[in-house]
């Protein structure tokens, strides 16, 4: 038993010295590829099942697959780390329920365009050199391309949830760069999202039924979990332990870049020349910003959310 497990061990150190070798802007991208692939299946899914049900079997789906995967029950859990855990999920769990209620009333481009703002917000707060204020207003700018810069896309109800969403997104963040930095990482992330889940459970559950009596149903809000939270956010912690929560925030605008690219591809929405000038600025800002050799931000700039 000691040999084998000094081979997992030994496999499980190459594997996270080859993970440390790619660059976290991979590592974004796959997460943007693999959360909006959700995204489209669930909005796609709202013409027979409610949003909030979707966004209940997205919770809790993903929470089960990390806790088969992490088996949080075999490490040692302090109230301090229960307590980090079940703010970050249920800031996940809330902003989920946001977003999708937004999406279902408007534009999936222009809604995370909107969510972008906390994101922004939290770079903003954290940015302290000229480089790193140029990549911001170019992702912000970017973004706001990509928007259509429009504010008014018919439905007032749509924008306050995604302003919620967007909320909910710096408290993901913030949160999540505290987890993943202590350590509990996606151990922590699949606790956080069972207790997330039981508290969004009140707008979801009265639909469960449906989907429980339909195989297809089941499985696509199972595909739903799996791409949007398992894949993306165990994905977001490994990134997390790598590069500052500025860079993160500013790396966020590749999410509403593949927002806009998977609802052209997915749901016939249009690319204008704007999208293409968005695109090519988001770019340019992931170009642009600095590489900060650790994880840790400056004395300065810790203080949100604290």
């Amino acid at each position: 038993m000691g040999l084998v497990s000094a081979v997992d061990s030994s496999r499980g150190a190459r594997a996270r010295a080859g993970a440390e070798q790619i660059p976290p802007e991979l590592f974004f991208l796959v997460t943007a590829i693999s959360q909006y692939t959700g995204a489209v299946i669930a909005k796609r899914l709202f013409t027979e099942v409610a949003p909030g049900t979707v966004v209940w079997f997205r919770v809790s789906t993903a929470a089960l697959m990390l806790v088969l995967i992490t088996r949080p029950w075999k490490r040692p859990w302090t109230r301090a780390s229960l307590r980090a855990a079940a703010v970050f999920g249920i800031a996940t769990a809330v902003m989920n329920l946001f977003f999708y209620l937004a999406i279902s009333r408007i534009n999936l481009g222009v809604g995370v365009a909107i969510e972008f703002i906390g994101p922004i917000t939290v770079a903003a707060v954290r940015t302290r050199t000229s480089r790193n204020w140029l990549a911001l207003s170019l992702a912000a700018t970017g973004v706001l391309l990509l928007a259509g810069l429009q504010f008014s896309v018919g439905d007032p109800v749509g924008v306050l949830l995604m302003l919620g969403a967007s909320a909910c997104w710096a408290g993901y963040i913030v949160f999540g760069s505290r987890m993943a930095k202590s350590g509990d990482g996606a151990a922590g992330l699949g606790v956080g999202l069972i207790i997330g889940a039981l508290v969004i459970a009140p707008f979801g559950i009265g639909g469960s039924p449906e989907v429980f009596r339909s195989g297809r149903l089941l499985a696509l809000c199972a595909c739903v979990g799996m791409f949007s939270s398992a894949i993306g956010y165990g994905l977001d912690q490994l990134i997390h332990r790598r590069i500052s929560t500025r860079r993160f925030a500013v790396l966020s605008a590749l999410l509403p870049m593949t927002a806009v690219l998977a609802g052209v591809v997915f749901l016939n929405e249009r690319l204008r020349a704007l999208d293409i000038v968005g695109v090519l600025l988001v770019v340019t800002a992931v170009l642009v910003q600095e590489r900060e050799a650790g994880p840790t931000d400056s004395p300065g700039q810790t203080n949100i959310a604290a």
